[in-house]
């Protein structure tokens, strides 16, 4: 059974040995590769000496530089900007006369007793011409052309006069006011029973929407017998009613009725204040007692309260 089992499923046909030995040459030659490829690879040298001595020489250029760098100063747009790099011309120590002076009023040939060049005092007279003033001895350091040390120097000698800014007062002219007295808007008191949507509308707070509303379950009630009515509207806030009340009013109470004695219970429920419940046991009571000799009959029917008959009482009629 063994040896059967070996035959058939161990045994390799000679094609399949060189199938077998060939896959594994392949295997062995891709991981092998990756030792000798490196072997066949040659890098690229390169000489970095050249741009050793280009770094030193920039270096070297840099240090040159600061050296003859003695300062450099920037004070903005009415400053000066003063240095001094080799081969360059230096400031000159100022060699005039010290004196007490105005540097707004000062002439030329003030400026070149204080020792300054003519270049500078162009620059100043030319600085006036155009409106510039100084307003404090300090103002001067900001001259193109004199050095701090130079400035510091003159600044104990300068005397400005009115030299604080001229304020400028604007004269506050009165305008005559135009004269138009607010008249307040007067609204007539609306009949309820009466108004369209648009009278409705022109109360405070009332959009067209409510003046329907309004309208629509008055004309399911019958008429308003009562102006606190109005306030059960289907949606009307209770402060905008109390801000329209004193608007409302009722010429004419009269409302439309109900006969009982004859009316369906269809025609009952239709009115807002019986509904099915109350138009239903109206029905009934006069299918069980006959007609009602006068509507406070229908206290007898227990669904109606008190509350109730005084709410729906003016609705209803037995002729």
């Amino acid at each position: 059974m063994w040896k059967e089992f070996v035959r058939n499923y161990l045994n390799f046909t000679r094609k399949e040995r060189r199938g077998v030995i060939s896959v594994v040459f392949v295997i062995l030659v891709f991981i092998l590769a990756q030792f000798f490829y490196p072997l066949f690879i040659t890098h690229k040298q390169y000489n970095y000496s050249n741009f050793s001595r280009e770094i030193d020489a920039l270096n070297i250029e840099k240090s040159d530089s600061v050296k003859n760098n003695k300062y450099a100063k920037n004070t903005g747009n009415d400053s000066y900007v003063e240095y001094s790099l080799a081969g360059e011309k230096k400031f000159e120590t100022l060699k005039g006369e010290l004196f007490y002076f105005d540097p707004n009023t000062a002439s030329a040939t003030d400026w070149k007793r204080l020792g300054l060049r003519d270049k500078t005092i162009h620059t100043i007279q030319n600085y006036l011409s155009k409106g510039g003033k100084f307003y404090k001895p300090e103002d001067i350091s900001k001259i193109w052309g004199l050095s701090p040390s130079d400035a510091q120097h003159l600044i104990p000698y300068v005397s400005i006069k009115n030299g604080a800014r001229e304020n400028i007062s604007f004269e506050k002219k009165e305008y005559p006011r135009m004269s138009s007295p607010y008249v307040a808007k007067t609204i007539q008191p609306i009949d309820v029973n009466l108004a369209d949507t648009t009278a409705f509308i022109s109360l405070p707070g009332i959009g067209s929407k409510l003046a329907q509303r309004i309208i629509a379950f008055r004309n399911k009630l019958g008429g308003f017998y009562s102006i606190e009515q109005v306030g059960e509207t289907y949606l009307l806030p209770d402060s905008t009613f109390r801000k329209i009340i004193p608007k409302l009013t009722i010429v004419n109470g009269n409302v439309k009725q109900i006969n009982i004695n004859i009316a369906t219970i269809d025609e009952m429920k239709a009115h807002p204040y019986l509904r099915y419940n109350l138009a239903n046991a109206i029905f009934q009571y006069r299918q069980q007692h006959g007609n009602f000799n006068s509507v406070e009959e229908i206290k007898k029917i227990m669904l109606v309260t008190e509350t109730a008959y005084n709410k729906i009482s003016p609705y209803l009629a037995v002729k």
